[in-house]
């Protein structure tokens, strides 16, 4: 790789990432760069040689780095990106603020962001993928998203700009998200941190928030996250196929697909990348074999594999639970 830029950020050579990783797998960033601000990171970009890849990277919350790691330069945004305020009915985030902690900021301040309460990761990631749950999305809230394209400049982008989708965002690659602004309807802080309090149960009773996982491992193919409600069907989640093929507890290596809600991909300890994508890739075929429905990824998949990967190990299955 050419020669990098100075930056008064920290630059690290071959970082390993899996420490990053909620998952805690994946090789090493060829360059780790942790820009100290907007100036640093712009800058850092327009003196970059244009052939040398870049990786926007959060929380890794919603990420496989896989076993040969990541060429080019990885960007982790931190302190200089993470304030949160609040103007009248605007919530004001930057990229790397926890969108647990944008929803209680907002809450206390009479603002209704609640559905960012149980969304792992940060709001950089939220806005790249139109992060949602109980029928709530970032593009129903966002008025506008801060960026930086990989030449450098610093742009505002709206909604349309973003092209949201379920789970998608039309953001340009190598373009790195700096900063949201949301609206929320107006709402009484207690009744709004009850209500987080209550989402925060349900989700602690429903999924393996103790185990090393990266959230909601499939995206539903019904095309919308789950609402919440009580007449909520059950039909086309990703958890409902993925059990109906025989696929809960499912195994390969340190790789489990969970118990408790089979669309969750979990370290149980010691998998490999490997393991985990190797076993996700096994699920989507079993359930188009038994039910002719092609899941799609959520989860991001990103690096390069180990050489020399094992083979395919035998896949293992427990029985079959009732989804709560």
């Amino acid at each position: 790789m050419s020669t990098l830029p100075q930056t008064r950020g920290a630059l690290t050579p071959r970082r390993a990432l899996s420490d990053l990783t909620w998952l805690r797998v994946g090789g090493p960033a060829d360059w780790l760069f942790q820009p100290a601000d907007l100036d640093d990171l712009r800058g850092f970009l327009a003196a970059l040689d244009p052939s040398v890849p870049v990786f926007a990277m959060g929380v890794g919350s919603n990420l496989i780095v896989r076993d040969g790691g990541i060429r080019g330069v990885v960007i982790r945004l931190g302190r200089g990106f993470n304030a949160i305020r609040v103007e009248g009915g605007r919530v004001i985030a930057g990229a790397a603020a926890l969108d647990a902690h944008v929803a209680r900021r907002a809450a206390e301040a009479g603002v209704d962001l609640t559905f960012l309460r149980t969304i792992p990761g940060s709001i950089g990631g939220a806005v790249r993928m139109n992060a949602g749950c109980y029928g709530a999305y970032v593009a129903d809230h966002l008025i506008d998203a801060q960026a930086v394209t990989r030449a450098g400049v610093a742009v505002t982008l709206t909604p349309d700009d973003l092209g949201f989708a379920y789970r998608h965002s039309a953001l340009p690659e190598g373009w790195i998200i700096t900063g949201a602004t949301f609206h929320g309807p107006p709402g009484d802080p207690e009744a709004l941190a009850a209500r987080m309090a209550t989402q925060i149960a349900k989700r602690d009773a429903t999924q393996p928030t103790k185990e090393r996982s990266a959230g909601s491992t499939f995206r539903n193919p019904a095309g919308f996250s789950s609402t919440g409600r009580a007449d909520d069907t059950h039909d086309l989640k990703a958890w409902s196929v993925i059990d109906a093929a025989g696929l809960r507890g499912a195994r390969r290596g340190g790789a489990q697909m969970s118990e408790k809600h089979p669309n969750f991909l979990i370290n149980t300890g010691g998998a490999s990348a490997a393991d985990l994508e190797g076993l996700g890739e096994e699920v989507r075929k079993r359930v188009f074999q038994n039910s002719g429905i092609e899941l799609e990824w959520e989860i991001k998949r990103v690096g390069e594999p180990a050489s020399g990967t094992s083979p395919d190990k035998e896949l293992g299955t427990s029985p079959g639970k009732e989804q709560s």
